[in-house]
């Protein structure tokens, strides 16, 4: 019989605010944070708007001192564990649990902004002015690194990389390590801050961005017949996945039961889906969790808001669910807050799990008119009242990978 994992701490920041009640209360209200970019001139840009985040402070979590030591997707993974680790309300100063404690948090570009940074200083000042921590600023697995260093977490500490289906992959591995009971308590998530002049550029030199730069709130608009492609955001979400009879023993609050993990490659194209994978990863899920497609009341979708992908996840969704699929609330929070990439899923999974704490579907905002192909439930432009007993978050990712994760109430 496999340990049960329970979530006990959710931690975020993000396009809508510094942590998750603010996150939450724009998601349910509705709120666009996408604007023109302020990180940069991005006049020169086929895409100019993006959903930054503004006004970050670290301060309370991070010294002074240390900031320049790390890119900033390592800053937003600190203080979105930080807020998720107070909440759990673990007591972290203990060594056996410090031995029982692991971290998984990926990313999926990474430390982009370093790397341009530092490239710039080695055209214009030679290789000799290079920051000694410029290295430990981009690899990947540095999120975990100072998460694990700063909260003593003293067991499995790893990043995965997998695009956007990163947090996902990161919050179901971690998963498998508390069920082998190789852990206890694992911190696990995602972070990306990639709204660079490179990562701007490059996705949209692939015509996969929003153009839509003069109405910028209403420019990720997922399942509407006009939408034309995602709009990029950042920022980091942090759950802390707990062994249920652990979380019981200390009278922890219980958000949830994380209950099944699904997973897939499409093994086709680098970019371009296809609906097996994501299907075959939608069945896989439904059955860890030990479900029917019946009980799914939500679905937190991947809904980039990109003409292929939609229509792509929402067959996946009817091919995997069957007649179900049109009884289940769906909705895509990137409508709101973008694409963060590595961070998407967590984003999401938070989003998924306060559905179910507050009996709300949060809305996908901006469908206009719907495309026809598009023909579940969405739950368009207003969040609605649903009693959430299981749900699930999916998210796709190129190379074609995907991950899938079912939550059911405890």
């Amino acid at each position: 019989m496999k340990r049960r994992i329970v979530i006990t701490g959710l931690g975020c920041i993000s396009p809508l605010g510094p942590n998750v009640a603010t996150t939450w209360d724009g998601l349910v209200h509705g709120r666009s944070a996408v604007a023109r970019i302020t990180k940069f001139d991005p006049a020169a840009f086929r895409t100019q708007i993006a959903a930054e985040i503004k006004g970050f402070d670290p301060s309370g979590v991070i010294e002074e001192s240390e900031l320049k030591k790390m890119d900033i997707f390592i800053q937003y993974a600190l203080v979105a564990a930080a807020e998720a680790l107070k909440e759990s309300g673990l007591d972290l100063s203990r060594e056996e649990l410090q031995e029982q404690t692991g971290v998984s948090v990926g990313i999926g570009l990474g430390g982009l902004t370093s790397i341009e940074k530092y490239h710039e200083i080695y055209l214009e000042k030679g290789p000799r002015r290079i920051s000694p921590f410029f290295i430990p600023m981009v690899i990947s697995n540095m999120a975990s690194g100072y998460i694990s260093i700063y909260f003593h977490c003293k067991s499995y500490s790893a990043s995965t990389v997998s695009a956007c289906s990163t947090s996902n992959h990161s919050i179901g591995d971690a998963a498998r390590i508390i069920e082998r009971g190789d852990a206890t308590v694992m911190v696990a998530g995602g972070s990306e801050a990639v709204i660079t002049p490179l990562g701007i550029g490059g996705f949209a030199a692939m015509h996969a961005m929003s153009t839509r730069n003069d109405d910028p709130t209403h420019a990720s608009r997922p399942y509407d017949a006009t939408r034309d492609g995602f709009v990029m955001g950042e920022g980091a979400g942090i759950l802390i996945l707990e062994e249920y009879e652990h979380a019981k023993a200390r009278g922890a609050k219980i958000y949830c039961e994380l209950a099944g993990y699904g997973f897939s490659s499409d093994a086709g194209h680098i970019t371009a889906p296809n609906v097996d994978g994501p299907t075959r990863g939608i069945k896989m899920a439904v059955k860890d969790a030990g479900i029917n497609p019946e009980q799914i009341d939500y679905i937190n979708t991947h809904g980039t808001s990109t003409p292929a992908g939609d229509i792509n996840e929402i067959n996946a969704v009817k091919k995997a669910l069957g007649d179900a699929a049109y009884k289940i609330s769906l909705s895509s929070s990137k409508s709101m807050v973008g694409h963060l990439l590595g961070a998407a899923g967590a984003i999401e999974a938070i989003a998924t799990i306060k559905a179910m704490e507050h009996s709300i579907v949060p809305p996908t905002i901006n469908i206009e008119t719907l495309d026809p192909e598009c023909d579940l439930d969405v739950t368009p432009n207003q969040a609605k009242e649903r009693k959430v007993r299981v749900a699930m978050s999916n998210s796709f990712g190129f190379g074609g990978t995907n991950a899938m994760l079912v939550f059911k109430a405890v």
